[in-house]
């Protein structure tokens, strides 16, 4: 960026002076420190405090422990990914299944201990448990869905060995493990700081993380930074190479692009498409893109809200949507096309997968004449304005598209920090645009998510008695169960035929680094995870 454009930039977002007086030159050639520059923040240091927001997956992966962790395999493009298909010790250094399936006992390592010094033993492990499947809400929903229920399930067998007993058999139980979720917390700490009408300690745990992770917590300050410290003493993997990690929060990305490419950030997260494929074009920096497994960018209709609730009007916005233009336009084909398949059914158990819907504005008219809503109507259009470098351009075009079928679409600009309330607590929005990604990479995983009657983010309120029993079906059945390509194709026709959700494309999770950073991987839930992070010597 030249000076032009730079002077431009802090125009447009009233200056970068206050926030270089943070962001000294010589910030991201430190050796020991890693600046990151981010669109928004952690808004709890609490994963399974009520209302925690995606940032906030960030604090569990490098604060906290979990018993497993994902091993690494190496992309084509040579970049490193977490490994789906294999797990990895972390705060169990093994584990073993019973002969009969219906347990798994897990060894602690006996040196592991919290930031305050004491060891991290079962008992904790065993009041962590406890708490994931107790606090309601997202994180126990999310147990839940690897059949981690009930307190009685868990077993401090001794001081270093924990068990948990099954209730059933299921594909996602072991993988569950290691999401962010199921931290460990210091449950000595957490208890002294509990009351009766908190017994776990959700106020304290806001804003003073207990773990024994690579990290430890220096500063907070909400809205505008975060600082990690390392901890010399983890023993559940490789001591981060580097001493501080500082996360800033900068709302505009064209300063986030700025710092970056001035060299006073090391790392930058959030860019748009548009500046993502200018910064590849340029060269000078690392930029690493890739497709979010188990999740796209889509329209959500809210079956609950008429005239949505007829589905020859789903159908009809599904083929008024300006997909190619959208993709081109909006998502500077950082992604991969979900529209335009050439058959009515699905091709494959794959998820995501193109739906069977591209442009057809006279198709469109007709299902709404149809409908008898020749005239059209009108409705608002909702979008996060926190995620605005993809959802204003693509509300935009969505718009338009509406508007040649006679639809008068008005856009709802819903400021990030409402957008989860309106969208997804209250599900009060018709038209929607939004994202979700599933952790266990699984169709049936996302449509326990998404397509369930009454799961948080089914912000479409759609209900369907055969979904949810495909759902409940396969959600626990092995992939090689020979029931189980059949249900999941019938899940996913389903979801075609009566639209709820109108796919417009798998995005792509894009990083933009410095060329001396090293050790990038990228990790389902959408987070840095900086343990791995080091900056290369000359």
């Amino acid at each position: 960026m030249d000076r032009r454009d730079l002077l431009k930039a802090m125009a447009v977002t009233g200056g970068l002076l206050p926030m270089l007086k943070y962001l000294p030159a010589s910030a991201a050639g430190r050796e020991g420190t890693l600046l990151v520059v981010t669109g928004f923040g952690p808004n709890s240091m609490d994963i399974q405090r009520s209302g925690s927001n995606r940032p906030s997956y960030q604090i569990a992966v490098n604060l906290y422990d979990r018993l497993l962790t994902y091993g690494r395999s190496e992309r084509p493009d040579g970049s490193i990914s977490y490994d789906y298909a294999t797990l990895a010790p972390e705060l169990a250094e093994s584990w073993e299944v019973a002969a009969d399936g219906m347990s798994a006992t897990f060894n602690l390592r006996r040196d592991a201990t919290f930031w305050d010094g004491t060891p991290v033993t079962a008992a904790d492990v065993k009041w962590s448990f406890d708490r994931a499947v107790s606090v309601g809400g997202f994180p126990t929903v999310q147990m839940r869905a690897g059949s981690l229920e009930n307190p009685e399930q868990f077993v401090a067998v001794d001081d270093h060995t924990f068990r948990i007993d099954f209730i059933r058999p299921s594909k996602l139980t072991l993988p569950d493990l290691a999401v962010p979720v199921p931290i460990i917390i210091n449950s000595t700490i957490a208890r002294a700081n509990a009351t009766d009408d908190d017994p776990w300690a959700t106020e304290y745990l806001h804003r003073n993380p207990a773990g024994s992770g690579a990290f430890m917590l220096e500063r907070w300050d909400p809205g505008q930074q975060v600082v990690y410290r390392r901890n010399d003493n983890w023993a559940s993997g490789t001591v981060p190479a580097v001493e501080r990690v500082i996360i800033r929060e900068v709302p505009s990305a064209s300063t986030r692009r700025a710092l970056l490419e001035r060299g006073d950030a090391d790392v930058s997260l959030d860019l748009p498409p548009r500046d993502t494929s200018e910064l590849i074009a340029a060269g000078g920096l690392q930029v690493t893109g890739v497709p979010i497994e188990n999740c796209v960018h889509a329209l959500g209709i809210n079956v609950a809200i008429p005239p949505f609730d007829d589905v020859r009007v789903r159908q009809a916005v599904a083929y008024a949507i300006p997909y190619e233009e959208i993709f081109r336009s909006a998502a500077y084909q950082r992604g991969v096309p979900m529209y335009g398949a050439t058959s009515p059914t699905p091709s494959s158990t794959a998820w995501p997968q193109p739906f069977p819907y591209a442009t057809d504005h006279d198709r469109a008219r007709a299902l709404l004449a149809e409908a008898g809503l020749a005239d059209g109507f009108d409705v608002p259009l909702a979008f996060n304005m926190g995620l605005a470098q993809w959802t204003e351009p693509t509300a935009l075009l969505i718009q338009e598209g509406l508007g040649r079928v006679g639809i008068r679409a008005t856009l709802d600009r819903v400021p990030g920090a409402n957008w989860r309330t309106r969208a997804m607590v209250d599900k009060s929005l018709p038209l929607h645009l939004k994202n979700f990604g599933g952790w266990l990479n699984y169709p049936d995983y996302y449509f326990y998510w998404v397509y369930q009657s009454d799961r948080l983010f089914n912000s479409m309120n759609y209900a369907n008695a055969e979904v949810d029993s495909l759902v409940d079906t396969t959600l626990h059945m092995e992939v090689d169960d020979p029931d189980y390509a059949p249900n999941i194709r019938r899940m996913i026709q389903i979801a075609m035929e009566e639209v709820p959700l109108v796919p417009l494309w798998q995005p792509f999770l894009d990083v933009a680094m410095q060329t001396d950073v090293e050790g990038y991987e990228y990790w389902f839930h959408r987070q840095l995870d900086a343990r791995p992070l080091r900056k290369a010597t000359d």
